[in-house]
């Protein structure tokens, strides 16, 4: 087999096979950069390789529209918040923005709103430009002029509520000023800190003998996420406005003069916003700010360009998890130079077998690098990379960096290829790279075959049974499930829901209350956190199983379409006794967002007999509540499954779909028995006439609008 993987292939080079495997890995991989930069605040990637394993997915995801996931990057944005604070769902959801990386992809960007808005080349088009703050996404909630509640991003739908934090910030206004405030109004910035408060903060941090951030973000992060208020206010955190959720009523119709009603109540907002006319202007505008990076006394990753008209925001509306009308233009990484002093490699939860650079600590933009990914053993040969070697650094913005290449003049004359492990280092089972039968071609990971006997394995699963977006098991953290395990206490996740009453039945002597760091208080909220959690929703539930490819987006999926536990086993059940052939498997591969590739993994857990006694012990222990929807809607075609066919008069097929989506209803490209409604334009035809025999109901353009509330 040739020696570069399907991991180096570019995206219209891959076999649909190779294009499966890669999506899925990069799901994973993004998954876990991302509850480490937003929920942890200890990112181990940067912003410039993290941005090309987003590019890379969807630059795959564009060449295989069929092969994209459930799960995928695409449709999440950040992490859930720390339990701690206290949750607040966002009235209307946090999303992230997509990325620029050249001139030539911000006039793609133009070009792409206006064939969506369908306006001419010398149809104006005015764009905001402004700075793109490398700090903390937070929203503010005045009623009546006061500051009621201030909540991080979080993982977009809900986030932490950090209200008394945040009035401690002096540049926040606890009160807006003026008569043109809005009953309700949601504000949304970045808070952040300046270059020499940063500096200053460090300086007090090293002498007080405590924790020194690795940079501003971080520090802006850790202070405002602080449980005690006044260490907050004791730190000089910044913000900036740019942005609304909810609203009673918004005081202009652009983007820049909303923004500038914000000023007038009193909010900092940045003075270098720019309404650009023309794509040069846009360019240009960028590359200014680029040369005043280092003066402007904070960090910046970009520049942020948005639609300026708020009817044209309204039409455009979203793509996945993020405004068609808005990008963020990235600035290019900064470079350094160290040396590779070894790699470790880790066992992951599904046995990934994961390598990690371990550096001579170097400063890349003016942060202490230590550590780095090297994602798998074909990136390592692909680079040639060998202990010893002076290796290249790549940063953007954040603590690790990519490694992408050595230094051949520099290379130490006794430097031999790295040899990766073909044993598991937690296990001593096997490690191997399946390969595919059709094709001959071995996964780019190399896996433990150590299953259930693989500790490293049998403990980060328990870990993400209890992960916050599991089961959210409060007080049975990682330490705690290490300990547990190792002592023999949790084995598997049912083991969790029995500890307290096994525990009754010991002697005292042997009891977690005599362990070191626990007492008698902790070990009662220990399980009182774990009885709070014997009641659970069937996403949740679904996820929390820590089945191959069902991610948090593939269990929602398949939760809102079964809809009750018992439906869910008996589904799997069936396929998985049927076999790919069997009506069962086809259903499950219908649901919406459902593929080949989950139905595979559901039946592939469900045919292990270790695995459904593991799942009865549990529901034994449990009870999974059904699926309801997280927020209610009054759309009537809220989960109708709808296809537009022909031409549409009164707007763009794109409009059309992302109205539909907008309202809860599921927009599909085939008419099958289980559409409800076809919305037929001009010239419909193949897709009109199977409507017809299947006797599925018809709409014209009008009706469709008239039904969503659009007239």
């Amino acid at each position: 087999m040739n020696a570069k993987s399907h991991a180096q292939k570019s995206p219209e080079k891959l076999t649909e096979k190779e294009a499966r495997a890669e999506l899925a890995r990069l799901a994973e991989e993004i998954k876990r950069h991302d509850d480490l930069y937003y929920a942890s605040d200890a990112p181990e990637m940067s912003d410039a390789e993290y941005d090309e394993l987003r590019s890379r997915n969807m630059a795959i995801e564009a060449a295989f529209p069929d092969l994209v996931r459930p799960d995928s990057p695409t449709h999440r944005v950040g992490a859930a918040p720390v339990e701690a604070f206290g949750k607040i769902r966002h009235a209307v959801p946090m999303l992230s923005l997509g990325n620029a990386f050249t001139d030539e992809d911000v006039a793609d960007f133009i070009q792409r709103v206006r064939r969506f808005l369908g306006l001419e080349a010398t149809s104006p088009l005015d764009v905001t430009a402004e700075p793109k703050i490398d700090g903390l996404s937070i929203s503010l909630t005045y009623r009546d002029g006061a500051l009621v509640q201030a909540a991080t991003r979080g993982d977009g739908e809900e986030g932490e509520n950090v209200t008394a934090n945040v009035k401690t910030i002096r540049e926040i206004p606890h009160r807006l000023k003026g008569h043109s405030v809005p009953e309700l109004i949601e504000l949304r910035g970045e808070i952040y800190l300046g270059h020499a408060d940063f500096e200053q903060l460090n300086k007090e941090q090293a002498a007080e003998g405590a924790k020194v951030f690795a940079n501003p973000r971080n520090a802006a992060a850790g202070s405002l996420r602080q449980l005690d208020a006044s260490i907050t206010a004791r730190r000089p955190l910044r913000f900036f406005a740019y942005a609304w959720g909810a609203a009673s009523k918004l005081p202009a119709a652009t983007q820049s003069d909303v923004v500038a009603a914000f000023a007038h109540w009193g909010m900092p907002t940045n003075p270098l916003m720019r309404v650009c006319s023309t794509l040069d202007e846009i360019i240009a505008y960028y590359h200014d700010i680029g040369l005043k990076r280092s003066s402007l006394g904070y960090d910046i990753d970009g520049v942020v360009y948005k639609v300026n008209r708020l009817d044209y925001q309204e039409r455009l509306g979203f793509v996945s998890r993020a405004p068609r009308w808005a990008t963020a233009h990235k600035f290019p990484p900064q470079e350094a130079m160290t040396r590779l002093m070894d790699i470790d490699i880790q066992v992951g939860r599904t046995g990934a077998l994961t390598p990690t650079a371990r550096l001579e600590p170097v400063t890349v933009g003016g942060v202490v690098v230590s550590n780095a990914t090297l994602h798998n053993e074909d990136e390592i040969k692909r680079k040639d990379i060998r202990i010893g070697d002076l290796v290249i650094l790549r940063r953007a913005g954040d603590v690790i960096p990519q490694i992408i290449g050595y230094v051949p003049e520099k290379r130490p004359e006794d430097a031999k290829p790295y040899r990766f492990p073909h044993t598991c280092p937690a296990c001593g089972s096997h490690a191997v790279r399946e390969v595919d039968e059709k094709t001959g071609r071995a996964d780019v990971v190399r896996r433990c075959t150590g299953g259930l006997i693989c500790p490293a394995q049998a403990k980060e699963r328990l870990k993400h049974f209890v992960s916050r977006n599991a089961f959210d098991i409060e007080g049975l953290g990682d330490k705690q499930i290490e300990l547990f395990y190792d002592e023999g206490r949790l084995m598997k996740p049912a083991d969790i829901f029995t500890l307290e009453a096994r525990e009754a039945r010991k002697p005292q002597e042997k009891r977690i209350i005599n362990q070191k760091g626990f007492g008698e208080k902790s070990v009662e909220k220990l399980f009182k956190a774990i009885s709070a959690r014997r009641t659970i929703g069937l996403d949740r539930f679904i996820y929390a199983l820590g089945i191959r490819h069902v991610g948090e987006t593939t269990a929602r999926d398949l939760a809102k379409a079964l809809k009750t536990v018992d439906a869910f086993r008996q589904a799997v059940a069936t396929a998985a006794k049927g076999g790919r052939d069997s009506e069962a498997y086809a259903d499950l591969d219908n649901i919406e967002g459902i593929g080949e590739t989950v139905v595979d993994a559901l039946v592939d857990f469900y045919a292990e007999p270790h695995n459904v006694a593991a799942l009865d012990d549990l529901l034994a222990e449990i009870t999974v509540e059904p699926f309801v929807h997280s927020r209610a809607t009054a759309s009537p075609v809220t989960d109708k499954t709808v296809v537009f066919t022909g031409t549409l008069q009164r707007m763009t097929r794109g409009e059309a779909k992302a109205l539909a989506e907008r309202l809860g209803a599921k927009v599909t490209g085939s008419v099958s028995a289980k559409t409800d409604y076809v919305v037929a334009g001009a010239d419909a035809g193949s897709k009109l006439t199977k409507a017809q025999e299947l006797g599925v109901k018809i709409l014209s353009e009008d009706e469709w609008l008239a039904l969503a509330g659009h007239q």
